[in-house]
């Protein structure tokens, strides 16, 4: 196997042989290249022939770049029902073309060997734009599931492995396609910004517990919002609990969830942590999405997964979506027999969330006001994913030095290394706010350009530094995103990308001034002078 798309990334440079660092094995990792390799092949069969292209093709890009995100799905079956639903789309699509026996590019699959033995820069360009449409998939599936689509953003993602699959595109056609991954999956997020918020309303700031309640409760985990209501639904009146996990705590601010009385709180930390958090709960755990990480013995057959998400020998909650299992197992399982908190890393039993655009741009007066005044001298956005390498508490380091005049921005799951803090208010508003997932980095961005335009200047010029670490593939767009805004002087950890070669590294250091993070230390002092 090959594979060097996440941060943890063996080495810093690529997993290889059995196993990758994220734990699938080497028939995965085949299976993953090869359904890669086949949406190529009908991404190629799409052109000149996009008219022919039905929902249902554009379902099929969606799950099967989905399902290739790191910690998304292990399950062989999996792989194997995607690879012939792209069989039957291609014959669909180019039937006479298929049932020719002459390889034209047209009728074949892509190899992606091509792509992981292809000269390093030409690699990298590719990968960037393979990884980027990754994560740029998972945040349009997520709108699909609300009935929010939009053609260009499927048609794009056509485009966009047409040119992963060319070996033969250097720099000058590669380049602006990456680019355009950034500026298309800003187009995406605004879409699932809308879905979210015309669906379930704008996020308000809330504080949520880190207590269980005795009894019976059901673990979420994952990014889908969509799955959450449904358990809901299902579980409203049965005397079990709900608690969010990872990325699902933003859920508890949105009106249409934290109405229900039974959403009680938030269990445990980050992603990575799951498998020690885990073990002893007497709960179920449902997954939505990722992050899934193999589960251990002492709690797997405990263990839910629905959507996109697959792991051997899980019980899979199909299209249906019935939860008479998970809800079951809860019943079964009984919960603690008295109230038990489980403190955040800093020690904290309450984290807040909810500070969206919507709520932060009501506040644009005070902020403003505070700013002009001297009260806030500077902005931080501190986000991103969470991981297991060590170097991590570098940002939970840096947020506690912040002075007292800054205020901390913040979403995605890297937030719970220090979202327990207590940095205290700054002009009647808190100076650390969780803006929400990792696609509410779209809220991050209106954020920033309405202050842009408050005081009638650029996003650069700006006090505000961005701080972001990564770890998979919606990290990578969110990247790009920002690249093409043209958002200059990021700083970036915990490592580089072992998929950026020395010269498209120096580009964007050169345009962009990309940064690695030093020290917390050494960075403030740089970024305040």
């Amino acid at each position: 196997m090959f594979c060097f798309q996440c941060e943890q990334t063996a080495g810093c440079k690529s997993c290889a042989g059995n196993a990758g660092v994220c734990g699938k094995n080497e028939n995965t990792a085949f299976l993953q290249d090869k359904l890669t390799g086949a949406l190529i092949g009908l991404a190629r069969a799409t052109d000149n022939n996009e008219h022919l292209v039905e929902e249902s093709t554009n379902q099929l890009f969606l799950e099967g770049l989905f399902a290739t995100l790191t910690n998304v799905n292990f399950d062989g079956e999996t792989f194997y029902r995607l690879l012939d639903w792209v069989d039957v789309e291609k014959h669909r699509l180019i039937r006479n073309c298929y049932e020719c026996t002459s390889p034209c590019g047209r009728n074949d699959d892509y190899d992606m060997d091509n792509l992981w033995n292809a000269d390093e820069d030409s690699r990298s360009l590719r990968s960037l734009i393979l990884f980027g449409v990754r994560g740029l998939a998972a945040y349009a599936y997520h709108a699909w599931v609300l009935g929010y689509k939009d053609d260009s953003i499927y048609q794009f993602i056509h485009k966009a492995l047409f040119a992963v699959g060319r070996d033969d595109w250097g720099m000058d056609l590669l380049l602006p396609i990456v680019l355009e991954v950034g500026e298309v999956n800003l187009k995406c997020m605004a879409l699932l910004d809308k879905a979210n918020t015309e669906t379930y309303g704008h996020p308000e700031p809330t504080q949520v517990s880190l207590t269980v309640e005795k009894g019976p409760f059901i673990v979420v985990t994952g990014h889908d919002l969509y799955d959450l209501k449904l358990l809901l639904e299902q579980t409203e009146g049965k005397g079990i609990n709900i608690y969010t996990h990872g990325e699902m705590l933003p859920a508890h601010a949105y009106p249409e969830l934290k109405k229900y009385p039974h959403l009680k709180g938030n269990f445990g930390t980050a992603w990575q942590n799951q498998q020690k958090e885990f073990a002893a709960l007497p709960a179920p755990i449902l997954f939505t999405t990722n992050c899934l990480m193999p589960p251990k013995e002492s709690y797997s057959d405990r263990v839910f997964t629905t959507g996109v998400v697959g792991y051997p020998d899980m019980r899979h909650i199909g299209d249906n979506k019935d939860f008479t299992p998970v809800i079951r197992k809860a019943l079964e399982l009984g919960g603690f027999d008295q109230d038990t908190t489980f403190p955040g890393i800093n020690g904290g039993e309450t984290v807040m969330t909810g500070f969206a655009r919507n709520t932060v741009m009501n506040v644009a007066g005070t902020v403003i006001d505070a700013v002009k005044a001297g009260a806030i001298k500077h902005f931080f956005l501190v986000a991103g994913c969470d991981g297991s390498r060590p170097g991590r508490n570098y940002y939970t380091e840096f947020v506690k030095q912040t002075p007292a005049d800054t205020v901390v921005l913040t979403l995605a799951c890297g937030k719970y290394r220090f979202n327990d803090l207590d940095l205290g208010t700054i002009g009647g508003l808190p100076r650390l706010m969780d803006i929400g997932q990792c696609n509410d980095a779209y809220s991050a961005i209106q954020i920033a350009l309405a202050l842009a335009d408050a005081f009638g200047c650029g996003v650069n010029d700006l006090p505000l530094s961005m701080v972001l670490s990564w770890y998979e593939q919606k990290a990578v767009c969110i990247l790009l995103t920002l690249l093409h805004l043209g958002i200059k002087n990021i700083r970036l950890g915990p490592t580089l990308p072992a998929f950026v070669s020395p010269n498209v590294l120096n580009f964007l250091v050169e345009k962009f001034n990309i940064t690695p993070i030093t020290t917390p230390e050494e960075d403030l002092k740089a970024i305040l002078g």
